[in-house]
Parts: C-alpha cells; structure tokens; sequence
C-alpha cells in the first residue's frame, strides 16, 4: 500500500516505519502535528531542525500542522493534515504500542477518511520494541525525561544495550514503564536502517537543559553538527 506516516522523529514512530517498508509498503509522506508547546495530549512537540534532518535522510517529504495542543482541537488539526494526503495514500502509520486514547481516535479518524490504519507495534512488550531497536541499528537519545528515576544525565544518551539494562534496572527499582508510554521520557532517532547518514547533533549541558520541577528536564535546543 501507498502510505504516509504519523512521524514525531521518535523511537515508535521511526521503528513504525521501518517495519512498514521491511512489510514491503511505499511510504510517500511523513506528517507531523507541531503543537505549541511541550503539554499536547497526542503529541511530542518535535525539535524542527532534527526533524527535517530526519526527512530528508530518510528522503521522504514532510508534511507539517501547527497546533494549540488543545485536547479536542488538536484532533481537528490531525484531520486537517491528513486531508492534505487522503487522496494520494490508502492507509496512515502509526507508532503506537498500548494507548487506547491516541488509538482509538486515530482509528476513527481512518475509518471516516476511507484510510486504513496500519499500526505495526500494537502490543508490543518493552523488552521486544528495544530488542528490535538495538539489533536493527537504531539510535535512540533521550532528549526529555518526566519521572523519577530518570534524571537529566540521560538527556542525549543514545541507548545501547548496556544502557538499555541500566534503564530496565531503574524501571524496575522506580515502577515507570521501559517503552515511555506513559510519557516517562521521549526520544530521537539519529540512525535508522533507512537513512542515508547519520545524524550528528550538539547540545551544551549547562544552557540547553531546561527543568521544570524535581523529575521533568528536557533540551530545550538541539545544535546540529
């Protein structure tokens, strides 16, 4: 099938991808909701430079919506954006692993369009989504983190497999789900199998760190290299 992707430039959304292309799919779009701040209910805010680093080793265009992050507005913006590509693909990829609130709507929001609604981690366990990561070449950063058990050492860490005990260990210890459902962290992908190169980044730990409260860092600018 002809598809387009719900991209935040994340670990879900680019594993997502992949998986649909190794399914033999064609993907000609990448679609993104840029809410206004940090705070949507369905979606990471992107760091736009990474963002279009992304697309264009991936050399797939990319399609943006602003959005006020508004709980019910913000999937009036999503349709909106999938009304620019409805006629040039049959489905919508998704990254989504366990959230019935983003699921469900997206579904709807498919099912109204005549788009199917291909979602190629649907229940996946965390060991599996970073087993697939790991082993198919990914890297991953951390570049927010939301809970405890997480501090602001971990911002632009790519996980390797030692990393990836580390952090399992302080699920464990601490109870956050490994997969960041819940919105424990987000991440970025600077490799994937897809890419053309891989992304080089900077970021100043002292002024590109933000904190707001005990538990929620993020950076607040990524330099590319």
């Amino acid at each position: 099938m002809k598809l387009a992707v719900l991209f935040s430039g994340g670990k879900d959304s680019c594993l997502a991808l992949h998986k649909a292309i190794q399914e033999g799919h064609e993907i000609k779009y990448l679609l993104n909701i840029v809410p206004k701040d940090f705070d949507s209910f369905m979606f990471h805010k992107p760091y736009l430079n990474l963002l279009e680093s992304q697309a264009r080793e991936l050399g797939i265009k990319l399609i943006l919506q602003e959005s006020k992050g508004e709980k019910e507005e913000e999937l009036e913006d999503l349709i909106r954006l999938i009304k620019k590509v409805q006629k040039e693909v049959e489905g919508i990829v998704i990254g989504g692993i366990a959230s019935n609130y983003q699921g469900d709507r997206l579904k709807k929001i498919c099912e109204d369009l005549g788009l199917k609604l291909v979602a190629p981690l649907w229940c996946y366990s965390s060991e599996k989504l970073w087993k697939e990561l790991i082993e198919f070449g990914f890297k991953v950063i951390i570049t927010k983190v939301s809970c405890e058990g997480l501090d602001k050492e971990w911002l632009g860490k790519i996980i390797t497999s030692e990393e990836f005990e580390k952090l399992r260990k302080l699920a464990e210890k601490y109870k956050f789900r490994l997969d960041f459902e819940g919105g424990e962290a987000e991440t970025s992908v600077l490799f994937m199998p897809e890419f053309k190169n891989e992304i080089k980044i900077s970021f100043d730990s002292k002024k590109d760190i933000q904190s707001e409260g005990k538990y929620r860092h993020f950076l607040k600018e990524i330099i590319m290299k």
